[in-house]
């Protein structure tokens, strides 16, 4: 006799079930099992009249079914509500990652999602470094020195992140700077001065920054500031009490510390020495060296 579709669903349910018991979160689905799913089902024909008969009682039950080797495929996520599984697609080849870094470019370059945004600004800052850095540096938005020349932290704040990520032994082209924002928010009425990007403004454009992070697949993720703590992590309790706190976002450690620009209006040395320990924690998570000397920055003597 035919197995009825309930029967089906039954085994279906009872052998991820058990897949989830023995600590399985994903299942490999190829594309071929899925598509026929999303054909429309044929209506049955009806079947003939006759008495029915019981089916008969299993003698044993079913072994159970070895897991499914992982293959390239669409994945059904076991995981619990609300937990967001990090990104599992295949790595791109440095060709196809390439190309679909200058896709991206070429598609925020001509973006005019905020009207108000692509009418004042002077350049749109895509964002600058290696597409193969293990670190990554988000900001905010651009300022004026950053829509002039369209490329991220040119002013004073980001000559300070260059020596800061010179002085943690990397150079700027071997990491890669971003922004929430690649528009710099206006200032109508102003001649000159910033503002802070509003949440719609940072909903809209955050998710070419996750195309960014998702092609590049940093290691980890330094978040410059309190705006841009925000707007990858929705926190708003303040960088005082995030700073130096490992976070984690789209599956990548992330550590919130102060921005250059907090650092030019405190020239503490207690403030300097905050953020070198935050930068600290960030070289021990890639395995980078730490000497002594470096160690000592900013200490008292």
């Amino acid at each position: 006799m035919p197995v009825t579709f309930d029967q089906f669903l039954d085994a279906t349910i009872q052998h991820l079930e058990g897949l989830k018991a023995r600590g399985v979160r994903y299942v490999s689905v190829s594309p071929e099992t899925l598509r026929p799913l999303s054909q429309p089902m044929p209506k049955p024909a009806a079947p003939p009249v006759r008495a029915a008969k019981p089916l008969p009682a299993p003698t044993r039950p079913a072994p159970p079914i070895p897991p499914t080797p992982p293959i390239a495929a669409a994945e059904l996520a076991l995981s619990p509500p609300g937990e967001t599984p990090p990104v599992s697609a295949a790595p791109l080849s440095p060709e196809a990652k390439a190309a679909a870094f200058a896709a991206l470019r070429e598609r925020v370059l001509a973006c005019v999602k905020c009207p108000h945004l692509a009418a004042a600004r002077k350049n749109v800052v895509f964002g600058v470094g290696s597409i193969d850095a293990e670190l990554m540096f988000i900001g905010e938005a651009p300022g004026a020195d950053e829509d002039e020349q369209g490329e991220p932290f040119v002013g004073r704040a980001g000559q300070l992140l260059t020596k800061i990520i010179q002085t943690m032994g990397l150079q700027r082209g071997d990491v890669y700077i971003g922004n929430i924002l690649k528009c710099r928010p206006d200032t109508p009425g102003q001649s000159a001065g910033n503002r802070k990007p509003t949440s719609p403004e940072m909903e809209t454009c955050i998710p070419y920054l996750h195309e960014q992070i998702d092609l590049i697949r940093p290691k980890v993720i330094v978040a410059l500031g309190a705006t841009a703590v925000e707007g990858l992590l929705g926190k708003t309790i303040g960088i005082t009490k995030l700073r130096g706190t490992w976070k984690t976002y789209r599956g990548i450690p992330l550590m919130p510390t102060y921005h250059p620009a907090y650092l030019l209006r405190n020239q503490s040395l207690s403030e300097k020495r905050k953020v070198w320990e935050d930068m600290l924690q960030v070289m021990e998570k890639l395995g980078m060296p730490v000497s002594d000397k470096q160690r000592r920055f900013f200490l008292k003597a």
